[in-house]
């Protein structure tokens, strides 16, 4: 007769294994080879939500749900929109949990894409999109103003790549988050593969999202990495991109 193990038991060997798992060299290489090969394919492209594409993997996306649904924040913060389908992920868990606010940032944001995302907003009715840039003063104002100071917050930085600019957005909206609460720090993956000659893009190995979050992490000491992510991920875009403010 098979043994019944009760939920604790299960969730103990999970991380048991997530930490050997964490130790296995070989494995994580065949992960990052993965990763660099079948980018060539736009894997990363593939999924989408309610109809909308996701860039991001669908491991990523999970990781995300989990937080979100452990932390329950008030507002989900989203820098860099793209095709709106995390957005809209993000609006659906939120409507279930807690009906709290998500926030779109980007400097660009065609007219066919607002359409597509407040048609579903007619029934999320908690999507809020901003058009500008994230560095910008009375982009941030506005951001306040939509979250009434709150800084029960998940803030995803998914939009420049820069290290300059990476940096800036770190220092300025760790400022909305208290403790116990995230900020993703997107595609860091970019430090740890070479140079992608199908992508051309002013960001690279030395001058990427991972680079400004080492440097963030070694002046700011409230935040920390959220190891228990990157043992279990395994095929993430953002290693060590999961921190969290400690106080």
């Amino acid at each position: 007769m098979k043994k019944i193990i009760t939920k604790k038991q299960y969730l103990k060997l999970n991380i048991d294994e997530a930490n050997k798992m964490d130790k296995d060299i070989k494995l994580k290489k065949i992960s990052k080879d993965l990763f660099v090969k079948a980018d060539k394919y736009r894997w990363l492209y593939q999924f989408s939500w309610l109809g909308e594409p996701i860039i991001n993997l669908t491991t990523d996306m999970f990781a995300i749900q989990e937080i979100i649904f452990r932390t329950k924040p008030k507002n989900i913060i989203e820098i860099g929109v793209a095709w709106g389908g995390s957005l809209l992920f993000y609006a659906s868990l939120l409507k279930y949990i807690n009906n709290g606010k998500v926030i779109g940032v980007d400097i660009f944001m065609p007219k066919n894409l607002k359409k597509r995302i407040n048609l579903h907003n007619k029934k999320l009715k908690n999507i809020n999109l901003i058009n500008g840039d994230s560095l910008n003063i009375n982009t941030y104002k506005k951001i306040k103003k939509l979250i009434n100071n709150s800084k029960k917050n998940l803030i995803v930085l998914d939009s420049y790549h820069t290290h300059e600019h990476v940096l800036k957005e770190l220092n300025l909206y760790s400022s909305l988050v208290s403790k116990g609460n995230y900020i993703i720090c997107c595609d860091t993956i970019v430090n740890r593969i070479p140079n992608q000659s199908h992508r051309k893009r002013e960001w690279g190995p030395k001058n990427n999202p991972e680079t400004a979050l080492i440097e963030f992490l070694k002046n700011n000491k409230r935040f920390k990495i959220d190891k228990s992510i990157n043992k279990k991920i395994l095929l993430t875009n953002h290693p060590n991109g999961y921190i969290f403010a400690k106080n």
